[in-house]
């Protein structure tokens, strides 16, 4: 059974039933709207809400990294995220709560203020002093792949074989990451399904997402409401592509991913919970 270990050696193991964890994010212009919360009440409702359908983890994000997007500054990054993590971890310790950021001292404050896992977009690719907070910590990471920065990322992504190359990434980084001192255990991997790629590399990657099976870490699937569902289902807006990331999530289960990143968990765990009682 696959599992990982936290900062303080408890262990979280993942069974037959799917995780999930709900997305928060602390910005006025992520690509979804009602993921928005523009201050630590708000924040605080939408845990609330989100722990209330199931979720296992929480993930909070101080910097929308939609296609396109702008970087914010990380004095406004660690404002924005830090009060929220230290009053949901007041209010509700059992959850597990991981820190959506890229940059060293946004994970450190992060951890400081009660964080359990960082996830890093970059795959310890675009801060240098990452891997050194992860390490010293004992936090878990999970590890993104992603082809080029948020900002230039959706300007004609090229791969000769997708599947093949975001395979390699992962490995490289995992090995990197255990070469500077992170240890076993501490590692959920994600394919970056919609970072650096487009509609096409994201369904080639998701119909061999069993090719990853052999990292033999836990996998997180963040597809949640994202462009290529809409492009399949020719919904432009990301509001009309719930049934479109329910689909995914089922069909994630069926081949035995552990997590699934989500804007919506009640409706998403009630039709992968129908379908485990089949699996």
């Amino acid at each position: 059974m696959k599992h990982i270990v936290l900062k303080d050696g408890t262990i979280k193991e993942f069974s037959k039933k799917m995780d999930f964890m709900g997305i928060i994010n602390v910005t006025d212009n992520s690509f979804y709207s009602g993921s928005r919360t523009y201050n630590t009440d708000d924040a605080i409702k939408r845990a609330e809400k989100l722990i209330e359908e199931g979720a296992t983890f929480l993930d909070i994000g101080g910097e929308s990294t939609r296609p396109g997007s702008d970087p914010v500054d990380v004095e406004d990054e660690i404002n924005r995220v830090c009060p929220v993590i230290k009053e949901i971890k007041r209010l509700y310790p059992e959850i597990l709560l991981s820190v959506d950021t890229y940059r060293a001292k946004t994970a450190l404050a992060a951890i400081e203020n009660g964080v359990d896992i960082i996830n890093d977009i970059s795959g310890l690719t675009f801060d240098e002093n990452m891997v050194k907070v992860i390490a010293e910590t004992k936090v878990p990471l999970i590890l993104m792949h992603i082809k080029g920065k948020p900002k230039t990322m959706h300007v004609k992504p090229h791969y000769d074989n997708v599947v093949k190359e975001v395979y390699e990434f992962l490995e490289k980084q995992i090995n990197y990451a255990y070469e500077n001192g992170v240890e076993k255990n501490k590692i959920i991997i994600d394919l970056g399904i919609g970072f650096g790629k487009n509609a096409e590399h994201n369904i080639e990657l998701l119909k061999n997402i069993s090719y990853f099976d052999s990292l033999n870490l836990p996998h997180l699937l963040a597809v949640s409401r994202k462009k290529f569902i809409g492009r399949t289902l020719n919904h432009e807006d990301a509001a009309d592509r719930l049934f479109g990331t329910i689909g995914i999530s089922v069909y994630a289960r069926t081949k035995g991913i552990e997590i699934a990143r989500v804007h919506d968990v009640k409706e998403n765990l009630e039709a992968v919970r129908m379908v485990e009682e089949f699996i």
